[in-house]
């Protein structure tokens, strides 16, 4: 494996690779668990090489959010990465990724709209920027993204459409299905911020979330099943609810109750230092 951190010597080392058999990227954040491997790990099976990348990007982290305390763990993450055969790992520098001058902003109206993009203002466009710079610099034949974020892999999916990355770029985004602990809890790298105490606590979200989609799918109303989703958080420690939703899964408009096309139940919740989002399919009706 290749760790690289300037873009002239990524380029250099694609070229050949792609004359062989197509790339698949892989973009993660680093303090990689288990739901990242399972991204590589699908990755390879579907491509002949594997990139990673490991970029904190600044311009996804609000004023107050925890930018630097985001984890980081470069030496553990590669060893991680080597061992899973991914063919490069691109490392870049804050000032590689935006280089002095850099002015450019993208924004994603609609589905970034409300959820995190309510709770976190400008979040979405850092994430739709360094997604297209990194589709740029890999322009790799399929990407990953794990559905533990589905507004996130909304925004990414419109943004490659309108901007046309798929010609001659990209060919597939692959949502792929969120990886749990044993207890139902989205594996996260924001967990660690978790005491053993809180962890404890945290498997109330998942587990409110499937008696709310129990009761949805049932035919009760979104309203009074996510009021007691709200219940039982609060009741198990949470600190608070950003917010608990019902969306059209593929346009994520607001839905009263289960609709006949796929629907999501997506929350967003606080425990301790951590804020702790998932989402959960519900079926049509």
């Amino acid at each position: 494996m290749q760790t690289l951190n300037q873009l002239s010597a990524l380029r250099n080392c694609l070229s050949p690779l792609r004359a062989a058999g197509k790339i698949a990227l892989v973009p993660t954040m680093g303090a990689l668990h288990d739901g990242h491997i399972s991204l590589v790990r699908q990755a390879r099976d579907r491509a002949a090489h594997v990139v990673v990348s490991i970029f904190v990007n600044p311009r996804q982290f609000g004023a107050n959010e925890d930018l630097d305390a985001y984890p980081r763990q470069l030496a553990r993450d590669a060893a991680l990465l080597q061992a899973e055969g991914v063919a490069v790992l691109w490392a870049p520098t804050v000032e590689e990724m935006y280089p002095a001058g850099y002015a450019t902003n993208i924004s994603v109206s609609g589905v970034s709209e409300g959820l995190c993009g309510a709770a976190r203002p400008g979040h979405f466009d850092g994430v739709a920027t360094v997604v297209a710079k990194l589709f740029n610099q890999v322009q790799p034949d399929l990407a990953l993204f794990g559905e533990k974020d589905w507004q996130q892999l909304a925004v990414i999916r419109r943004m490659a459409r309108d901007l046309d990355f798929a010609q001659p770029h990209v060919s597939a985004i692959l949502g792929v299905e969120t990886l749990r602990e044993a207890d139902g809890l989205a594996m996260s790298s924001r967990n660690a911020y978790l005491t053993p105490q809180e962890r404890a606590a945290a498997a109330a979200l998942p587990r409110a979330m499937r008696a709310a989609i129990a009761r949805i799918e049932g035919g009760e109303p979104a309203a009074p099943a996510l009021a007691e989703l709200e219940r039982a958080i609060l009741a198990a420690g949470f600190a608070s609810l950003d917010y608990a939703e019902l969306r059209d899964a593929d346009t994520l408009e607001p839905l009263p109750a289960a609709s006949p096309h796929p629907a999501r139940l997506i929350a967003a919740a606080r425990l301790g230092k951590a804020r702790l989002i998932d989402n959960m399919p519900v079926a049509p009706i």
